[in-house]
């Protein structure tokens, strides 16, 4: 297999709206690497996501996507109602907000179906980056795969790229925040759903309380996405099963508190993934450009959870795509150096963003998150 100018490592937003980028914009010798089979992802997996009009809208934009973006978008999901844990309505904001919302796996969809299909290398895990003898970087898959001469390697790859140790020589790896977040699905054929439905409506509903929370958000499809936010000082405590997780939470560690409704989501769900939640630092931002590759979205400036994440990947995807247009394949270094330059402080002040959505999610009470957000 000839090695493609351009190798993009990741078939998420991030990098799918790159490769969707290049191609609209004539720079066609590309490649994107994903490590899942294929694209049969699970509709409920990632929930929903809110697109903000100068970075996710306008990378779609500029890649002659938002007509088909907004056949899928949700303008009425943008109502956010804030609760105590006892249930007791506080205040209802969001109302006519421009962040629509989106399912991941419909924004995937719209991305995929842009870019031709011999684009997606699926299958392919890339599992180290090297320097050949020749001083140029190898791409080394999971699948046997051994790929070098690519001019450009971009780092689309996520929290734990595989990228990153190449391009970042502090080697820059996530730290574990301290909280976790556990997913559930009610879906309309849950006894809660009719209940849910009527009580969180389009939208959202965030209760804060105690270090904690439970928000619950409408879906594409219509069902709702339930996620407990809570501490842990092990990154892993809910690896037991259902059962035994489900006790966890129900327990005065957690949630034995909280009113008979938000308990009945823990009683009633069908499954509770885990994710522990990390961030990088500020300061690992600002390395030395490296000749032949590069990152964006959580492989450059992870943080924590908070609506700018996937925003900020597509904003990152669009700055690089205009500098490698604008300076041309034979300039690539240049484009890149140009690129990061713009890109660190966004991932600096996206990281120190997370950080005060972390301490507001996780307050005492929601009057902080309230006061962020209404401000």
């Amino acid at each position: 297999m000839p090695a493609p100018e351009i190798a993009i490592i990741g078939g998420g937003p991030c990098g799918l709206i790159l490769a969707r980028l290049l191609e609209s914009k004539g720079v066609v010798d590309y490649l994107v690497y994903e490590r899942d089979e294929s694209d049969g992802s699970n509709p409920n997996e990632g929930g929903s996501l809110d697109l903000h009009p100068e970075t996710g809208q306008r990378a779609l934009q500029e890649a002659g996507l938002f007509g088909e973006f907004e056949r899928y978008a949700r303008y009425d999901d943008t109502v956010f109602t804030i609760t105590d844990k006892l249930g007791n309505r506080l205040v209802e904001i969001g109302q006519g907000r421009d962040a629509p919302e989106i399912d991941r796996h419909e924004l995937r969809h719209i991305l995929l179906n842009s870019i031709p299909k011999e684009k997606i290398k699926w299958g392919h895990s890339l599992t180290i980056v090297t320097l050949g003898e020749d001083g140029k970087h190898v791409l080394h898959f999971g699948n046997g795969l051994v790929i070098s001469g690519v001019r450009l390697i971009v780092g689309a790859d996520g929290a734990w790229s595989k990228v990153r140790p190449m391009v970042c020589i502090t080697q820059a790896t996530p730290k574990y925040t301290g909280k976790t977040v556990l997913a559930t699905t009610i879906s309309n054929a849950n006894p809660l759903y009719e209940t849910t439905a009527a009580k969180v409506g389009p939208g959202s509903s965030l209760a804060i309380s105690s270090g904690k929370y439970i928000m619950t958000q409408r879906q594409g499809d219509g069902s709702y996405r339930t996620s407990f936010g809570v501490h842990s000082l092990d990154n892993n405590p809910f690896s037991g099963d259902i059962e035994t997780t489900r006790r966890l939470l129900l327990s005065s560690t957690y949630y034995a508190d909280w009113s008979e409704d938000h308990k009945a989501l823990i009683r009633q769900a069908t499954h509770l993934r885990a994710w522990p939640l990390h961030s990088l630092a500020a300061e690992d931002m600002g390395w030395m450009s490296v000749p032949g590759l590069t990152l964006t979205g959580d492989a450059a400036h992870l943080s924590f959870i908070g609506g700018e994440g996937v925003n900020m990947a597509m904003a990152d995807s669009l700055q690089l795509a205009l500098k490698i247009v604008e300076h041309g394949m034979n300039n690539l270094d240049q484009a890149v150096r140009e690129y990061e330059s713009g890109m660190f402080p966004r991932g600096i002040a996206g990281i120190e963003e997370g950080k005060v959505m972390e301490s507001v999610m996780h307050g005492e009470d929601p009057g902080a998150f309230i006061q962020l957000v209404s401000s």
